[in-house]
């Protein structure tokens, strides 16, 4: 089982009590007199038997809280996935803290910031890429891009999937678009692994019909769920932190009941991605403050107030169009503050230039900067040993020194966490070596990764039914008048 970061220390509130059940309170008033629509009528029935006032015209429920609460307690704070191989299951519990890449539309260039849409053979180099980082403990659908060269849209997930049964080990996440569920259900099965399947939500206060299909889909196959909305604040949700916060949480308390009616004590990462408007320009405002104070809202609710595991996907876009100090502060800002407030899962790995790219060098860079964010909530020890009164008395006042000592060789390591590709050299010694960025060091260490990370491999017989999967997907939609 995969370790990622044990939280030691008491998660950072941003709300008081009396807020606390202030939003609570809120959503529930906007479920059971707004209520959310569910664009099946499968899932409306299921609702309508458990409690639910539905009206099938509208394909609008409406939720008792009653009924939301008891959904909510129903939901495990734990639970374990499975992966391809034991050491990479995770558990995912509201004491541990995991790191996943981000996806991006297209290849960047460290150099020049321009964009590529990235061959198959890229995207299975980024994968492999991704398996080989210490910090990546789960890999995101549309891993890493979501543009192929010479692969139909419609068949991008299922691509990216097999991709990612190939050329990794780790659990992975499962989408729902253009029924892409049904071949990333079997892709992993003929794995021999689990996803987390999303059901993901369409601002404001909607479930479109491919959501409700695929979580019945990842559901029936005993998969976990990825229950997210995703809206925009001032576009499809309130401009306000609190507003938004309410909206996006009424949404997501709606999959929830959803999931505990249909599978009761289901698995279930409630995911927060809700950004900010730039009103000044009309764009998505990533690496806001706005994202900030509500991941960190959303996290207190979901910890303190309905116990269930949380995921936090802000960081993972920053607004910066190339790997420099704006990306790191707009990325890590939003990263750090999420793992301080309580994810249980953080994506982060690889991203540049918003949804629109990613790199193999950032990704690199990135593991450098999870080890670092995931030590903080990690906290240290304070004991006889630690608090070291004894060692001190020994030592003495100036000019005692306690580097030549059994105390410093044992726990420095452990005290701290030392980059790979961060520069910690002297001026001196720096020019001495080449005058290397951190760009420059963690270009060499793609190349290696690439040249002697070889994760282990599927059987002949996994191989020979994933491409038969590839291929029924292929035949389905070609059927449906969707490949060229």
């Amino acid at each position: 089982m995969r370790k990622g970061f044990t939280r030691k220390i008491a998660p950072l509130k941003v709300l008081s009590d009396t807020q606390l059940e202030y939003i609570h309170s809120a959503t529930l008033e906007v479920l059971e007199k707004t209520g959310v629509k569910l664009e099946s009528e499968r899932a409306l029935k299921i609702l309508k038997e458990n409690g639910c006032i539905i009206d099938m015209d509208e394909k609008i429920a409406r939720f008792p809280g009653w009924l939301v609460e008891e959904s909510a307690r129903k939901t495990p704070s734990s639970f374990s996935v499975k992966a391809r191989i034991p050491e990479d299951d995770l558990r995912i519990s509201l004491s541990s803290l995991y790191f996943m890449p981000a996806a991006g539309a297209k290849l960047h260039d460290e150099k020049t910031g321009r964009l590529s849409v990235a061959t198959l053979q890229e995207n299975d180099d980024g994968v492999r890429i991704c398996d080989g980082l210490e910090a990546v403990d789960f890999q995101a659908s549309y891993c890493p891009f979501f543009e192929l060269k010479g692969i139909e849209p419609v068949m991008l997930l299922a691509e990216s999937q097999a991709s990612i049964a190939r050329n990794s080990t780790r659990v992975s996440r499962g989408a729902q678009a253009t029924d892409s569920f049904i071949w990333e259900a079997r892709i992993a099965n003929a794995a021999g692994k689990q996803l987390i399947g999303t059901m993901e939500g369409a601002a404001p206060l909607c479930f479109p019909e491919d959501a409700i299909n695929a979580a019945f889909e990842y559901m029936d196959n005993g998969f976990p769920i990825w229950a997210t909305g995703g809206s925009v604040m001032g576009g499809s949700s309130p401009v306000t932190v609190a507003g938004a916060t309410v909206s996006n949480n009424a949404e997501i308390l709606a999959a929830i009941t959803f999931i505990q009616c249909y599978r009761p004590g289901h698995p279930v990462l409630a995911n927060d991605f809700v950004i900010p408007m730039d009103m000044e320009s009309g764009n998505l405002f990533f690496g806001a403050i706005g994202s900030g104070y509500h991941q960190m809202a959303f996290n207190q609710i979901y910890r303190d107030m309905y116990r269930i595991p949380v995921s936090n996907a802000m960081a993972a876009f920053p607004n910066s169009k190339m790997i420099d100090y704006q990306n790191a502060f707009e990325k890590t800002h939003l990263a750090l503050s999420a793992a301080l407030s309580g994810a249980s899962m953080i994506a982060f790995i690889g991203s540049v230039s918003q949804e629109l790219a990613w790199s193999p060098v950032q990704a690199v860079i990135d593991n450098d900067a999870v080890n670092i964010i995931g030590r903080y909530i990690e906290g240290f020890e304070v004991n006889e040993l630690t608090t070291a009164a004894a060692l001190i008395a020994e030592v003495g006042p100036s000019p005692g020194s306690f580097l030549g000592k059994k105390h410093t060789r044992e726990n420095w390591k452990k005290e701290y966490y030392v980059p790979k590709t961060f520069d910690r050299l002297s001026y001196q010694d720096w020019e001495r070596s080449g005058m290397l960025s951190v760009i420059d060091k963690a270009r060499t260490n793609v190349k290696g990764l690439l040249q002697n990370h070889n994760p282990s491999p599927l059987s002949n017989e996994q191989e020979k039914e994933i491409r038969k999967i590839l291929s029924d997907a292929r035949n389905y939609y070609s059927k449906k008048g969707l490949l060229g």
